[in-house]
């Protein structure tokens, strides 16, 4: 019914930045003592729109961030960033994940703590005021973040939707 701006999209020929967002050591207990590796949450995005977000695990460091992006280039979205902020005010949740994102005026910048700052500048937000309520695990708060962001609206697609004028959505 309604057109969904959020669609996968494929990394083709986009040039996308990485950000690590926590590397995490892992033990595994065996009959000879413990074995140690690492997984990454990697945080892909081309700073216009799209971002992505990937977890990779492996014995070393630089293997589990390069499996990471990989998988977060798997994961691309396309999100609505209109004049370097968000549309709209929006919650998103995961887990025990919470996040608040509100649209902030020009010359702001992005007031958002650790995970869900390397996600909005991924994106290419450069405006905007976001809270992180319940769980710190970085896990959750970046796949709530992607929550948010992926459910909301852009005005074109409400006013197309709605058979209206783009002015009359931002006016009321």
């Amino acid at each position: 019914m309604s057109e969904n701006i959020n669609k996968r999209v494929r990394p083709g020929e986009l040039t996308l930045t990485e950000k690590v967002v926590s590397i995490n050591r892992v033990a595994k207990v065996t009959k000879g003592g413990r074995t140690f590796s690492f997984s990454a949450l990697v945080v892909v995005g081309d700073g216009n729109g799209v971002v992505g977000h990937g977890l990779g695990r492996s014995n070393e460091v630089m293997d589990a961030i390069n499996k990471g992006i990989e998988d977060a280039k798997k994961n691309l979205i396309k999100v609505p960033v209109i004049n370097g902020t968000v549309p709209h005010e929006q919650t998103g949740k995961f887990g025990g994940g919470r996040v608040f994102l509100k649209p902030a005026a020009h010359g702001t910048g992005v007031i958002a703590g650790g995970a869900m700052r390397a996600v909005l500048e991924s994106a290419g937000v450069t405006d905007v005021l976001a809270k992180s309520k319940g769980s710190s695990n970085p896990h959750n708060v970046v796949k709530a973040t992607f929550d948010a962001l992926t459910t909301m609206r852009d005005p074109y697609a409400v006013a197309k939707m709605r058979n209206i004028n783009l002015k009359k959505v931002f006016n009321g």
